[in-house]
């Protein structure tokens, strides 16, 4: 089963950092490649540029969580979601259950 894994091109998860402006401020992003190419996909099949989404993405996640701690690990989970759409459809992982309900608990 691992050959499946071990034997993928090794420059798929190398890190490549992207320097990009989000509204006017310029941001660096670091992702491995396979990840770059995953958001150029949904780019191109949304008819965006890749800064475009990047910036959608941003907007949406603050709108709609407030904050996003770790927005390169958002933009992973986004590719991940969008190769398997049995992600988007499943109900949250119990841990993140956990975390949602503990930031809703009065500081």
């Amino acid at each position: 089963m691992c050959e499946i894994f071990v034997k993928a091109d090794p420059r798929l998860y190398e890190y490549h950092t992207r320097s990009l402006r989000i509204h006017g401020v310029v941001t660096s992003l670091r992702l491995e490649t396979l990840f770059w190419e995953v958001l150029d996909r949904i780019a191109a099949r949304d008819g965006m540029s890749l800064p475009q989404l990047i910036a959608k993405l941003y907007d949406e996640i603050i709108a709609y969580r407030g904050d996003i701690p770790n927005f390169a690990s958002f933009l992973r989970v986004c590719c991940l979601r969008f190769l398997d759409p049995a992600l988007s459809a499943a109900p949250m992982l119990p841990a993140a259950r956990e975390a949602e309900a503990a930031s809703r608990l009065p500081s």
